[in-house]
Protein backbone atom coordinates (compact mmCIF):
# COMPACT_ATOMS: atom_id res chain seq x y z
CA UNK A 1 0.00 0.00 0.00
CA UNK A 2 0.99 3.24 -0.29
CA UNK A 3 3.22 4.85 3.04
CA UNK A 4 0.44 7.25 3.17
CA UNK A 5 -1.50 6.01 6.22
CA UNK A 6 -4.13 8.28 5.16
CA UNK A 7 -3.74 9.48 1.47
CA UNK A 8 -7.82 10.94 1.20
CA UNK A 9 -9.77 12.41 4.25
CA UNK A 10 -12.29 14.74 5.11
CA UNK A 11 -11.83 17.85 7.91
CA UNK A 12 -14.67 18.07 10.38
CA UNK A 13 -14.83 21.75 8.86
CA UNK A 14 -15.25 20.19 4.86
CA UNK A 15 -11.60 20.71 3.97
CA UNK A 16 -10.81 17.31 2.08
CA UNK A 17 -7.05 16.39 1.85
CA UNK A 18 -4.79 13.97 -0.37
CA UNK A 19 -2.05 13.16 -0.96
CA UNK A 20 -1.01 11.00 -4.54
CA UNK A 21 0.39 8.15 -3.37
CA UNK A 22 3.16 8.04 -5.77
CA UNK A 23 4.02 11.80 -6.33
CA UNK A 24 3.31 13.04 -2.56
CA UNK A 25 1.86 16.14 -3.75
CA UNK A 26 -0.74 17.25 -1.32
CA UNK A 27 -3.91 18.36 -2.36
CA UNK A 28 -6.34 20.19 -0.01
CA UNK A 29 -10.35 21.07 -1.67
CA UNK A 30 -11.79 23.82 0.66
CA UNK A 31 -15.85 23.95 0.97
CA UNK A 32 -15.47 27.72 0.59
CA UNK A 33 -13.77 27.42 -3.01
CA UNK A 34 -15.46 24.56 -4.41
CA UNK A 35 -18.24 26.36 -5.99
CA UNK A 36 -15.80 28.94 -8.04
CA UNK A 37 -16.17 28.16 -11.82
CA UNK A 38 -13.89 25.79 -13.44
CA UNK A 39 -14.39 26.24 -17.14
CA UNK A 40 -11.82 29.22 -18.05
CA UNK A 41 -14.23 29.69 -20.95
CA UNK A 42 -13.47 32.64 -23.47
CA UNK A 43 -14.87 36.08 -22.85
CA UNK A 44 -14.75 37.24 -26.02
CA UNK A 45 -17.70 37.08 -27.91
CA UNK A 46 -17.91 34.39 -30.45
CA UNK A 47 -17.65 35.16 -34.41
CA UNK A 48 -19.72 33.92 -36.99
CA UNK A 49 -16.94 32.24 -39.32
CA UNK A 50 -16.38 33.27 -43.05
CA UNK A 51 -17.02 30.00 -44.89
CA UNK A 52 -13.73 28.65 -46.75
CA UNK A 53 -13.08 25.94 -49.11
CA UNK A 54 -9.83 24.93 -46.96
CA UNK A 55 -9.09 25.92 -43.82
CA UNK A 56 -6.71 28.77 -43.73
CA UNK A 57 -6.64 29.90 -39.62
CA UNK A 58 -3.24 29.23 -38.51
CA UNK A 59 -0.16 27.84 -39.81
CA UNK A 60 -1.18 24.37 -39.13
CA UNK A 61 -3.95 24.77 -41.47
CA UNK A 62 -4.92 22.84 -44.98
CA UNK A 63 -3.43 25.56 -46.70
CA UNK A 64 -0.27 26.44 -44.44
CA UNK A 65 1.22 22.81 -45.70
CA UNK A 66 4.40 24.90 -46.67
CA UNK A 67 4.56 26.53 -43.55
CA UNK A 68 6.06 23.87 -41.22
CA UNK A 69 8.84 22.17 -42.15
CA UNK A 70 8.96 18.40 -44.55
CA UNK A 71 6.29 16.13 -43.74
CA UNK A 72 7.89 12.86 -42.06
CA UNK A 73 4.53 11.27 -42.40
CA UNK A 74 0.67 11.85 -43.68
CA UNK A 75 -2.68 9.80 -42.68
CA UNK A 76 -4.98 10.01 -45.74
CA UNK A 77 -8.33 8.57 -45.91
CA UNK A 78 -9.22 6.74 -48.80
CA UNK A 79 -12.36 6.30 -50.87
CA UNK A 80 -13.51 3.37 -49.38
CA UNK A 81 -13.00 4.94 -46.08
CA UNK A 82 -9.71 3.41 -45.45
CA UNK A 83 -6.79 5.16 -43.34
CA UNK A 84 -3.56 4.95 -45.04
CA UNK A 85 0.14 5.86 -44.24
CA UNK A 86 2.31 7.98 -46.35
CA UNK A 87 5.79 9.12 -45.52
CA UNK A 88 8.19 11.28 -46.53
CA UNK A 89 5.58 12.75 -48.72
CA UNK A 90 6.90 13.74 -51.92
CA UNK A 91 6.60 17.66 -52.00
CA UNK A 92 5.38 18.07 -55.10
CA UNK A 93 1.86 16.14 -53.72
CA UNK A 94 1.75 17.77 -50.89
CA UNK A 95 -1.67 19.51 -51.81
CA UNK A 96 -3.12 16.43 -53.95
CA UNK A 97 -4.68 14.85 -50.69
CA UNK A 98 -6.03 15.86 -47.58
CA UNK A 99 -4.17 15.25 -44.39
CA UNK A 100 -6.20 13.43 -41.93
CA UNK A 101 -3.23 13.83 -39.41
CA UNK A 102 0.62 15.14 -40.06
CA UNK A 103 4.08 14.64 -38.43
CA UNK A 104 6.29 17.40 -38.59
CA UNK A 105 9.42 18.42 -37.24
CA UNK A 106 8.84 20.80 -34.22
CA UNK A 107 10.27 24.43 -35.39
CA UNK A 108 11.62 25.52 -32.26
CA UNK A 109 13.13 22.26 -30.24
CA UNK A 110 13.12 21.80 -26.64
CA UNK A 111 16.14 19.58 -26.90
CA UNK A 112 17.68 20.80 -30.19
CA UNK A 113 19.28 18.52 -33.25
CA UNK A 114 22.85 20.66 -31.78
CA UNK A 115 22.23 18.94 -28.32
CA UNK A 116 22.05 15.39 -29.90
CA UNK A 117 25.66 15.88 -31.90
CA UNK A 118 27.28 17.97 -29.27
CA UNK A 119 26.38 16.05 -26.22
CA UNK A 120 26.55 12.59 -28.38
CA UNK A 121 27.92 12.80 -31.70
CA UNK A 122 24.56 12.29 -33.21
CA UNK A 123 24.12 12.16 -36.94
CA UNK A 124 21.70 11.94 -39.57
CA UNK A 125 20.79 7.89 -40.72
CA UNK A 126 21.42 7.06 -44.34
CA UNK A 127 17.26 6.95 -44.41
CA UNK A 128 17.39 10.42 -42.97
CA UNK A 129 20.05 11.83 -45.29
CA UNK A 130 18.53 10.14 -48.50
CA UNK A 131 15.40 12.12 -47.61
CA UNK A 132 16.80 15.20 -46.92
CA UNK A 133 18.76 15.12 -50.36
CA UNK A 134 16.19 14.24 -52.58
CA UNK A 135 13.89 16.88 -50.29
CA UNK A 136 16.23 19.64 -51.04
CA UNK A 137 17.31 18.44 -54.51
CA UNK A 138 13.64 20.12 -55.45
CA UNK A 139 13.92 23.73 -55.72
CA UNK A 140 10.76 24.31 -54.26
CA UNK A 141 11.67 22.27 -51.57
CA UNK A 142 14.68 24.30 -50.81
CA UNK A 143 12.95 27.49 -50.98
CA UNK A 144 10.19 26.11 -48.63
CA UNK A 145 13.63 25.25 -46.02
CA UNK A 146 15.06 28.62 -46.51
CA UNK A 147 11.84 29.97 -45.76
CA UNK A 148 11.43 28.35 -42.57
CA UNK A 149 15.03 28.74 -40.99
CA UNK A 150 14.81 32.37 -41.92
CA UNK A 151 11.45 32.96 -39.89
CA UNK A 152 12.95 30.85 -37.46
CA UNK A 153 16.53 33.10 -37.25
CA UNK A 154 14.27 36.28 -37.12
CA UNK A 155 11.97 35.15 -34.29
CA UNK A 156 15.36 33.99 -32.57
CA UNK A 157 16.48 37.73 -32.78
CA UNK A 158 19.10 37.27 -34.99
CA UNK A 159 19.50 40.54 -36.73
CA UNK A 160 18.48 41.01 -40.26
CA UNK A 161 21.98 41.82 -41.56
CA UNK A 162 23.25 38.84 -40.28
CA UNK A 163 20.67 36.38 -42.02
CA UNK A 164 20.79 37.95 -45.29
CA UNK A 165 25.17 37.68 -45.00
CA UNK A 166 24.46 33.88 -44.41
CA UNK A 167 25.15 31.40 -47.23
CA UNK A 168 22.24 29.16 -48.06
CA UNK A 169 24.99 26.31 -47.36
CA UNK A 170 24.87 27.65 -44.07
CA UNK A 171 21.11 27.95 -43.82
CA UNK A 172 20.89 24.16 -44.44
CA UNK A 173 23.17 22.82 -42.10
CA UNK A 174 21.06 24.38 -39.73
CA UNK A 175 17.59 23.01 -41.17
CA UNK A 176 18.82 19.06 -40.27
CA UNK A 177 16.72 18.72 -37.38
CA UNK A 178 13.83 19.04 -39.63
CA UNK A 179 14.62 15.95 -41.50
CA UNK A 180 16.40 14.30 -37.93
CA UNK A 181 15.26 16.06 -34.57
CA UNK A 182 13.51 14.19 -32.22
CA UNK A 183 11.12 17.00 -31.05
CA UNK A 184 7.83 16.39 -33.72
CA UNK A 185 4.29 17.10 -33.70
CA UNK A 186 1.42 15.28 -34.87
CA UNK A 187 -0.75 17.44 -36.07
CA UNK A 188 -4.84 17.24 -36.75
CA UNK A 189 -6.64 18.19 -40.07
CA UNK A 190 -9.04 20.25 -38.95
CA UNK A 191 -8.62 23.57 -37.22
CA UNK A 192 -12.73 23.41 -36.21
CA UNK A 193 -15.41 20.68 -36.20
CA UNK A 194 -17.03 19.60 -38.93
CA UNK A 195 -19.83 22.07 -39.55
CA UNK A 196 -18.60 25.17 -37.51
CA UNK A 197 -20.28 28.14 -38.15
CA UNK A 198 -18.87 30.10 -35.10
CA UNK A 199 -15.21 30.23 -34.46
CA UNK A 200 -15.31 28.97 -30.37
CA UNK A 201 -16.13 25.39 -32.26
CA UNK A 202 -13.03 24.35 -31.86
CA UNK A 203 -11.84 20.57 -33.32
CA UNK A 204 -10.94 18.79 -30.12
CA UNK A 205 -9.74 15.34 -29.18
CA UNK A 206 -13.41 14.74 -27.91
CA UNK A 207 -14.92 15.82 -31.43
CA UNK A 208 -13.12 13.35 -33.20
CA UNK A 209 -14.92 9.55 -33.90
CA UNK A 210 -14.18 6.98 -32.03
CA UNK A 211 -12.21 5.34 -34.94
CA UNK A 212 -10.17 8.47 -35.98
CA UNK A 213 -9.14 9.40 -32.20
CA UNK A 214 -7.68 5.25 -32.09
CA UNK A 215 -6.03 6.08 -35.33
CA UNK A 216 -4.33 9.62 -34.10
CA UNK A 217 -3.17 7.73 -30.88
CA UNK A 218 -1.67 4.42 -33.17
CA UNK A 219 -0.09 7.67 -35.59
CA UNK A 220 1.66 9.02 -32.53
CA UNK A 221 2.74 5.26 -31.45
CA UNK A 222 4.70 5.01 -34.81
CA UNK A 223 6.83 8.47 -34.55
CA UNK A 224 7.51 7.55 -30.77
CA UNK A 225 9.04 4.24 -32.25
CA UNK A 226 10.49 5.52 -35.39
CA UNK A 227 12.14 8.50 -33.21
CA UNK A 228 13.73 5.85 -30.91
CA UNK A 229 15.04 3.53 -34.11
CA UNK A 230 16.78 6.99 -35.90
CA UNK A 231 18.02 8.13 -32.65
CA UNK A 232 20.16 5.20 -30.48
CA UNK A 233 20.60 8.14 -27.74
CA UNK A 234 16.85 8.39 -26.84
CA UNK A 235 15.73 6.69 -23.56
CA UNK A 236 12.39 8.38 -23.03
CA UNK A 237 9.85 10.03 -25.35
CA UNK A 238 7.76 12.50 -24.03
CA UNK A 239 4.18 12.54 -25.30
CA UNK A 240 2.20 15.53 -24.33
CA UNK A 241 -1.12 17.32 -25.60
CA UNK A 242 -1.76 21.39 -24.68
CA UNK A 243 -5.32 22.50 -25.38
CA UNK A 244 -6.01 25.74 -25.84
CA UNK A 245 -3.85 28.97 -24.24
CA UNK A 246 -3.99 28.14 -21.03
CA UNK A 247 -2.50 25.02 -20.75
CA UNK A 248 0.48 26.20 -22.91
CA UNK A 249 -0.68 25.95 -26.51
CA UNK A 250 0.70 28.44 -29.03
CA UNK A 251 -2.12 27.70 -31.44
CA UNK A 252 -5.84 26.54 -31.07
CA UNK A 253 -5.29 24.02 -33.63
CA UNK A 254 -4.95 20.21 -32.02
CA UNK A 255 -1.74 18.55 -31.76
CA UNK A 256 0.84 16.33 -30.13
CA UNK A 257 4.04 17.11 -29.07
CA UNK A 258 6.60 14.49 -28.73
CA UNK A 259 10.44 14.98 -27.26
CA UNK A 260 13.24 12.62 -27.08
CA UNK A 261 15.05 12.71 -23.89
CA UNK A 262 18.44 10.97 -22.88
CA UNK A 263 17.42 10.27 -19.54
CA UNK A 264 13.94 9.25 -18.08
CA UNK A 265 13.04 12.62 -16.47
CA UNK A 266 12.25 13.59 -12.73
CA UNK A 267 8.43 12.58 -12.59
CA UNK A 268 9.45 9.00 -14.51
CA UNK A 269 12.40 8.49 -12.18
CA UNK A 270 11.10 9.44 -8.72
CA UNK A 271 7.83 6.97 -9.72
CA UNK A 272 9.83 4.19 -10.98
CA UNK A 273 11.79 3.99 -7.62
CA UNK A 274 8.21 3.88 -5.54
CA UNK A 275 7.53 0.79 -8.12
CA UNK A 276 10.97 -0.55 -7.09
CA UNK A 277 9.52 -0.65 -3.76
CA UNK A 278 5.79 -2.14 -4.54
CA UNK A 279 5.81 -3.47 -7.66
CA UNK A 280 1.98 -3.79 -7.16
CA UNK A 281 1.64 0.04 -6.31
CA UNK A 282 -0.80 0.90 -9.46
CA UNK A 283 -3.46 -1.19 -8.44
CA UNK A 284 -3.07 -1.08 -4.82
CA UNK A 285 -3.02 2.55 -4.03
CA UNK A 286 -4.04 3.65 -7.83
CA UNK A 287 -6.85 1.95 -8.83
CA UNK A 288 -8.29 -0.44 -5.91
CA UNK A 289 -8.13 2.73 -3.80
CA UNK A 290 -10.13 4.31 -6.30
CA UNK A 291 -12.76 1.48 -6.70
CA UNK A 292 -13.25 1.35 -2.30
CA UNK A 293 -13.58 5.30 -2.56
CA UNK A 294 -16.29 5.29 -6.04
CA UNK A 295 -13.65 7.39 -8.03
CA UNK A 296 -13.71 4.94 -10.72
CA UNK A 297 -15.78 6.53 -13.75
CA UNK A 298 -15.91 4.07 -16.48
CA UNK A 299 -14.21 1.25 -17.79
CA UNK A 300 -13.86 -1.79 -20.51
CA UNK A 301 -12.21 -5.12 -21.22
CA UNK A 302 -8.62 -3.19 -22.16
CA UNK A 303 -8.40 0.11 -19.61
CA UNK A 304 -10.18 1.99 -16.57
CA UNK A 305 -10.85 5.60 -15.87
CA UNK A 306 -10.95 7.44 -12.56
CA UNK A 307 -10.84 10.57 -10.45
CA UNK A 308 -7.18 10.53 -9.77
CA UNK A 309 -6.46 12.18 -6.21
CA UNK A 310 -3.11 14.45 -5.44
CA UNK A 311 -3.15 16.32 -8.30
CA UNK A 312 -3.09 20.27 -8.57
CA UNK A 313 -5.39 20.16 -11.60
CA UNK A 314 -8.64 18.04 -11.96
CA UNK A 315 -7.41 15.11 -13.56
CA UNK A 316 -8.93 12.17 -14.94
CA UNK A 317 -6.78 9.17 -15.01
CA UNK A 318 -6.64 6.29 -17.98
CA UNK A 319 -4.36 3.10 -17.15
CA UNK A 320 -4.41 0.37 -19.47
CA UNK A 321 -5.08 -3.30 -18.31
CA UNK A 322 -2.47 -4.85 -20.18
CA UNK A 323 0.17 -6.51 -19.32
CA UNK A 324 2.44 -4.97 -21.76
CA UNK A 325 3.77 -1.73 -20.22
CA UNK A 326 4.71 0.61 -23.81
CA UNK A 327 2.19 2.41 -26.28
CA UNK A 328 3.82 0.74 -29.21
CA UNK A 329 3.72 -3.05 -27.75
CA UNK A 330 0.01 -2.94 -27.51
CA UNK A 331 -2.04 -5.01 -30.07
CA UNK A 332 -4.62 -3.49 -32.09
CA UNK A 333 -7.67 -4.39 -30.05
CA UNK A 334 -5.68 -3.36 -26.69
CA UNK A 335 -5.24 -0.01 -27.99
CA UNK A 336 -8.78 0.19 -28.99
CA UNK A 337 -9.84 -0.23 -25.96
CA UNK A 338 -7.47 2.05 -24.63
CA UNK A 339 -8.26 5.15 -26.69
CA UNK A 340 -11.70 4.46 -26.35
CA UNK A 341 -11.54 5.25 -22.68
CA UNK A 342 -9.26 8.41 -23.85
CA UNK A 343 -11.55 9.69 -26.23
CA UNK A 344 -14.68 9.60 -24.26
CA UNK A 345 -13.06 11.63 -21.33
CA UNK A 346 -11.83 14.25 -23.90
CA UNK A 347 -15.42 14.18 -25.36
CA UNK A 348 -16.89 14.70 -21.33
CA UNK A 349 -14.55 17.25 -20.72
CA UNK A 350 -15.63 19.07 -24.54
CA UNK A 351 -13.31 21.28 -25.98
CA UNK A 352 -13.67 24.56 -24.12
CA UNK A 353 -12.12 23.08 -21.03
CA UNK A 354 -8.20 23.96 -21.64
CA UNK A 355 -6.38 20.53 -20.72
CA UNK A 356 -2.45 19.03 -20.48
CA UNK A 357 -2.38 15.05 -22.30
CA UNK A 358 0.13 13.35 -20.12
CA UNK A 359 1.87 10.00 -21.68
CA UNK A 360 3.20 7.76 -19.11
CA UNK A 361 5.01 4.36 -19.85
CA UNK A 362 8.41 1.89 -18.60
CA UNK A 363 11.07 3.43 -20.15
CA UNK A 364 12.66 0.90 -22.54
CA UNK A 365 15.70 0.88 -20.57
CA UNK A 366 14.04 0.07 -17.32
CA UNK A 367 13.90 -3.21 -15.24
CA UNK A 368 10.46 -2.23 -13.46
CA UNK A 369 8.06 -1.41 -14.99
CA UNK A 370 4.73 1.17 -14.95
CA UNK A 371 1.13 0.64 -17.00
CA UNK A 372 1.00 3.01 -19.62
CA UNK A 373 -1.81 5.78 -18.77
CA UNK A 374 -2.62 9.24 -19.54
CA UNK A 375 -3.46 11.58 -17.19
CA UNK A 376 -6.15 14.48 -18.84
CA UNK A 377 -5.14 17.34 -16.07
CA UNK A 378 -8.19 20.16 -16.58
CA UNK A 379 -6.36 23.78 -16.55
CA UNK A 380 -8.84 25.50 -14.49
CA UNK A 381 -6.43 26.26 -11.49
CA UNK A 382 -3.50 28.95 -11.41
CA UNK A 383 -0.99 27.99 -8.59
CA UNK A 384 -0.23 31.61 -6.59
CA UNK A 385 2.20 32.60 -3.81
CA UNK A 386 0.23 30.05 -1.12
CA UNK A 387 1.08 26.99 -3.37
CA UNK A 388 4.61 28.29 -4.23
CA UNK A 389 5.63 28.71 -0.45
CA UNK A 390 3.67 25.71 1.23
CA UNK A 391 3.89 23.49 -1.41
CA UNK A 392 0.35 22.80 -0.59
CA UNK A 393 -2.31 22.66 -3.73
CA UNK A 394 -5.83 24.14 -4.09
CA UNK A 395 -8.11 22.36 -6.06
CA UNK A 396 -11.51 23.76 -5.86
CA UNK A 397 -12.75 20.64 -7.65
CA UNK A 398 -12.78 17.34 -5.36
CA UNK A 399 -12.41 14.22 -7.16
CA UNK A 400 -15.96 13.37 -6.29
CA UNK A 401 -16.97 16.32 -7.84
CA UNK A 402 -15.21 15.90 -10.72
CA UNK A 403 -16.43 12.43 -11.07
CA UNK A 404 -20.30 13.93 -10.82
CA UNK A 405 -19.23 16.23 -13.71
CA UNK A 406 -18.19 13.58 -16.05
CA UNK A 407 -20.35 10.57 -15.62
CA UNK A 408 -23.88 12.25 -16.61
CA UNK A 409 -21.77 13.75 -19.50
CA UNK A 410 -20.66 10.22 -20.18
CA UNK A 411 -24.02 8.92 -20.27
CA UNK A 412 -25.47 10.97 -22.81
CA UNK A 413 -22.45 10.65 -25.32
CA UNK A 414 -22.76 7.11 -25.50
CA UNK A 415 -26.58 7.83 -25.53
CA UNK A 416 -26.09 9.80 -28.56
CA UNK A 417 -23.86 7.39 -29.86
CA UNK A 418 -20.32 9.51 -29.80
CA UNK A 419 -18.67 7.36 -27.54
CA UNK A 420 -18.36 3.45 -27.25
CA UNK A 421 -16.90 0.71 -25.94
CA UNK A 422 -17.46 1.16 -22.06
CA UNK A 423 -18.92 0.75 -18.73
CA UNK A 424 -19.78 3.70 -17.47
CA UNK A 425 -20.29 4.39 -13.07
CA UNK A 426 -22.18 1.82 -11.27
CA UNK A 427 -21.69 -0.37 -14.86
CA UNK A 428 -17.84 -0.64 -13.71
CA UNK A 429 -17.04 -4.62 -12.63
CA UNK A 430 -13.80 -3.19 -10.33
CA UNK A 431 -12.79 -6.87 -9.92
CA UNK A 432 -9.24 -6.19 -7.88
CA UNK A 433 -5.76 -5.76 -8.95
CA UNK A 434 -7.12 -5.45 -12.99
CA UNK A 435 -3.64 -3.92 -13.78
CA UNK A 436 -1.92 -6.94 -15.30
CA UNK A 437 1.89 -5.00 -16.58
CA UNK A 438 4.79 -6.60 -15.77
CA UNK A 439 2.94 -9.87 -15.89
CA UNK A 440 3.98 -13.07 -17.76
Amino acid sequence: MSKYQNPYFTMSDGTLKHIHPLTGTEVWTVPTRAHRPFSNRPLKTPKRLEKVEKENYCDFCQTAYYRTPPEKARIIQTADGRYQKIEKLNLDFLDSSHAVFRRVANLFEIVTFDYWVKNHGFELSAAQSQWKKNYLENSRGQEQVLRLVDMKLNLSGKPPGEITGMTAKEKLKLAEGFFGGAHEICIAGRHYRPGAEWDNELYSSGEMAAEEHYEYLRFTIDAMADICANNRYVRYVTVFQNWLQPSGASFDHLHKQLVGLDEWGTSIQAEMEVVRENPNIYNESIVNFSAYHNLVFAENDHAVALSEIGHRYPTLAIYSKSKNTRPDEHGPEELRGFSDLVHACHAATGSSIPCNEEWYYSPRDAVSVMPWHILIKWRTVTPAGFEGGTKIFINPVSPAALRDQVVPRLYELRALGKIRNLRIATECELKPNPLLYGRQ
